[in-house]
Parts: C-alpha cells; sequence; structure tokens
C-alpha cells in the first residue's frame, strides 16, 4: 500500500514548493534539488511522474492492503540523488538522515529531527528505481523543458520584435 506523496502537511514541515535550495554553492546537490523540487510543484509533470512510478513500482500489488512502504515521492528523490551522484547506499543514509535540504525535501521538518532512516530501507524501496524508469521520467522532464524554453524564446522573440 503505497502512496504518491503524504499531502498533509505535519507540524514544523516545509512545504516542498518553500524549501530554500542554496544557488550559491557549486555542489551538485542543489541542481537535482532543484529540479525535483520543479516537478513536485508542476501539477501535470508531478501526475506524469507519479503515473510511471505506480505502474512500474509494484504493480501487481494490491494497494490496499499490507503495510504501507515508503512513498514514491521519497523513492524518486533518493533514487535520483543516489543515480546521479554515483552514492552508495552508505553515503545515501548519510545524506538522507544529516543533510538538511534533503530531509526537507523528504518530508521531514524541524521536529522530526529523530527520524532516521536504516540502511536496509534503502536497499528493500530505492533499487525499485530503475535506470528503465529514470528513462521514461526523463522524457516526461525534457518534454516539459522544451516547453519552458520555448515560452520563453516566444516572449524574448515577441520583446525583440515589439523593439524593432
Amino acid at each position: 500500500m503505497r502512496q504518491s506523496h503524504n499531502p498533509q502537511l505535519k507540524f514544523g514541515e516545509t512545504p516542498i514548493s518553500e524549501i530554500n535550495i542554496d544557488l550559491t554553492t557549486r555542489d551538485d546537490i542543489p541542481p537535482l534539488l532543484l529540479g525535483l523540487q520543479y516537478i513536485f510543484i508542476n501539477t501535470e509533470i508531478r501526475e506524469q511522474v507519479f503515473f510511471v512510478l505506480e505502474e512500474t513500482i509494484s504493480p501487481d500489488k494490491n494497494h490496499n492492503n499490507g503495510r504501507p512502504g515508503m512513498d514514491l515521492w521519497k523513492i524518486l528523490v533518493l533514487g535520483v540523488l543516489r543515480l546521479n551522484l554515483n552514492w552508495d547506499y552508505d553515503r545515501l543514509q548519510e545524506m538522507a538522515n544529516n543533510h538538511k535540504t534533503i530531509r526537507q525535501m523528504l518530508g521531514h521538518g524541524f521536529i522530526d529531527n529523530d527520524h532516521t532512516y536504516k540502511l536496509q530501507t534503502f536497499k528493500d524501496n530505492v533499487y525499485l528505481l530503475t535506470p528503465d524508469i529514470l528513462i521514461k521520467i526523463n522524457e516526461i522532464v525534457v518534454k516539459a523543458g522544451h516547453k519552458l524554453v520555448k515560452k520563453k524564446m516566444m516572449k524574448h522573440w515577441k520583446e525583440d520584435v515589439i523593439r524593432l
């Protein structure tokens, strides 16, 4: 019984759309988190991504029975970080348990500091996000990116024509 994400915020939790991501750092984590934040904020893209995840991660399981698994959003966030940054599960566990912005992206608030992930949790859940699934998600995101760039280019083009 997995859910895509829990829409109900807990006390002290920051909405994903309001997470402040440090844009001044040259580290490779913030660009990934910005991309994930954009996916989550854009309802159309989010629904398409969750559809891909729901149909490929345990599609033949009865979603009304059993214990709840890790949310699909958490699997996506952790899987994207692990595969893009070439982290092993030990590094992923350390970052998910101690990196403030990653914890916010996973839905943990400042009061939820005592919640930690066990290594086996990652091995049981994050491995479900395969490169094939990421390819499908990448196609959705690239199409959205093309639409976004096209809109910006049209806006600048119209401004240039008006100036002439």
